[in-house]
């Protein structure tokens, strides 16, 4: 059983594991259902899901005492891959598809969106921010229901969330007070679908994927005439590195500058993922930038073997100076490392994170993160979560390495689906007769391969740190805000950190960049407490960079 949720499938290109930073489990295959089954004998373009559509409703919601009356419109876009032509004939259907890049230009996506506007506002004074979850092969649900749409479904803070019926409320914390926002589902997610020849090649990689969403967006302003808007781009987990890629290509390929870039939960080098970190020996620095938030995990569970401080923070300014110092020197020196030296070193390790020290040295001071997950409530049989380690649950198999599941994933995924279910056929009036996949396992064929800007021909790593960098140097207005959670082990906060300290760029741009962490996991708005603080550190990133010179948003 793997361990998925969102877990990047950080494929890491050296083999070994495949994760998913898509959302929830990961199911088994499955039989093909009726959509399958029904596409099969539909030509492209001819199926429910490949009509360009659109229901639009209206309500109002309560952000922190403030009323915002909306419309919500729910819809489709249909875009397609690089190298179609929409004035070239077509081609002949009886004859191979594709380009001389291997791209299939007669594949295409029909793409889900919630769009919600404010009623009343005028377009160039309303920011616009285009939101998705990551994956690969993860609907956006998450951020929909459980961060920022007008309704959010309440789930249990660090426990399992009990079954239905689930509560669905007012939304105090959308950010609808602060921009207009389009939920966007990825190809073959959620509502979304993709067909034609070839269509996982057309669409399922880093770069195919932000060609996709590309597309989208430059329709959607189309659509609802909205190009000369505020413009900011929201991604979570993979959708860090899709936003990466994505805003370089909006501004290099289409000519839109954007506004700012919200991350949350990111990672844009895939070398830094401390899952599967053993399969890419002699690089180590995913266990220097992930040992912080085992700290926190282990403070949070009361492991720690040494003091335990009262506040968070104390412990961990103390252990990144540690981990960037005499632990990565360690490291660094590998087997020449003296046995005194070794020793001291795991003891530091069990004082932060509660394993013993004889597995640490077994380890080669080297732990990944399902094997911190299965051992650090190992003497309960509990697994730690790795989304989120303030979760645990029981262990599946005592015996086993590392953990096999991830417990907030368990605890949350039906709340959020259900949820969303009952909220877009019945509020949203959308859907009645369609399948919603809130994942799909895109991983398998993703293409991690990614052109990074300037680079020639050739696979470089799945690093998309230039891409960020790039866009930041052509557009030095561009502003980013990295937002994460202390206790996730699937994208450590200080390994983001890390990344944007490291980008390319002069220094003066690293002031262009703004950093906000909270007492939660990978979904920092699980937690209602650190909800709360997102929206108001996303809400005041957007009026403090819309650009109106009159702004109609309240700073917080």
């Amino acid at each position: 059983m793997k361990r998925t949720l969102f877990s990047c499938m950080f494929l890491s290109l050296m083999a070994a594991t495949s994760l998913a930073l898509a959302h929830p489990k990961e199911k088994p295959a499955e039989k093909p259902d009726a959509d399958s089954k029904a596409k099969e004998s539909e030509k492209p373009g001819e199926s429910q899901y490949f009509k360009p559509e659109s229901v639009t409703t209206k309500s109002s919601v309560t952000v922190e005492g403030t009323r915002v009356d909306y419309e919500a419109v729910s819809g489709t876009i249909v875009v397609h891959p690089r190298g179609w032509d929409d004035s070239a004939p077509k081609p002949d259907k009886d004859k191979d598809k594709g380009d001389d890049s291997g791209h299939n230009p007669d594949a295409e996506a029909s793409m889900f969106y919630v769009a919600y506007f404010k009623t009343g506002a005028a377009s160039t004074q309303r920011p616009l921010m285009f939101l998705f979850n990551g994956g690969p092969g993860s609907a956006t649900v998450w951020l929909h229901m459980g961060a920022f749409g007008p309704r959010r479904v309440v789930t249990a803070d660090d426990t399992h969330t009990p079954a239905a019926p689930y509560q669905v409320v007012n939304n105090d914390y959308s950010l609808l007070d602060a921009s207009d926002l389009v939920f966007i589902d990825a190809p073959a997610t959620g509502f979304s679908r993709i067909e034609g020849k070839d269509a996982e090649k057309a669409f399922f990689g880093v770069d195919v994927d932000a060609h996709a969403f590309g597309e989208f967006i430059t329709a959607f302003l189309s659509k609802y005439s909205r190009w000369n808007s505020p413009k900011y781009i929201f991604g979570e987990s993979y959708g860090t590195p899709r936003a990466a890629v994505l805003v370089n290509l909006l501004q290099d390929n289409y000519s839109v500058d954007v506004n700012g870039v919200v991350m949350l939960s990111q990672i844009l080098n895939f070398d830094l993922s401390v899952d599967g970190a053993e399969g890419n020996p002699g690089v180590d620095l995913p266990y220097v930038v992930a040992l912080p938030t085992y700290a926190a995990t282990a403070w949070y569970h009361k492991k720690l073997a040494g003091t335990r401080p009262d506040k968070l923070e104390t412990l961990l300014e103390e252990v990144e100076a540690f981990a960037t110092g005499d632990y990565a020197k360690a490291l660094m020196m590998g087997a020449e490392l003296p046995a005194s030296q070794r020793d001291a070193i795991a003891n530091k390790l069990h004082e932060y994170t509660g394993l013993p020290v004889a597995y640490i040295q077994k380890a080669n001071l080297r732990i990944d993160g399902g094997e911190f997950e299965k051992n650090l409530q190992d003497d309960a049989d509990m697994t730690t979560g790795r989304l989120d380690s303030r979760f645990s649950g029981p262990t599946l198999d005592p015996l086993s390495k590392e953990s096999e599941y991830d417990p907030q994933s368990s605890a949350i995924s039906s709340a959020y689906v259900s949820a969303f279910n009952d909220y877009v056929r019945g509020t949203l009036k959308y859907g009645a007769d369609k399948t919603y996949r809130p994942f799909y396992p895109a991983w398998r064929d993703w293409d991690l391969a990614h052109r990074q800007p300037g680079a020639g021909e050739g696979q470089q790593p799945c690093n998309t740190m230039p891409d960020l960098a790039v866009a930041m140097k052509q557009n030095p207005g561009l502003k980013v805000l990295l937002t994460g959670g202390y206790f996730d082990i699937a994208t450590p906060f200080y390994e983001g950190w890390y990344e944007m300290h490291h980008l390319k760029i002069p220094a003066s741009l690293q002031n262009n960049i703004t950093y906000h962490y909270y007492a939660s996991g990978h979904m920092v708005y699980a937690h209602q407490e650190s909800l709360k603080a997102i929206h108001d550190d996303v809400a005041s990133f957007v009026a403090a960079t819309n650009n109106v010179k009159t702004s109609s948003v309240k700073k917080k």
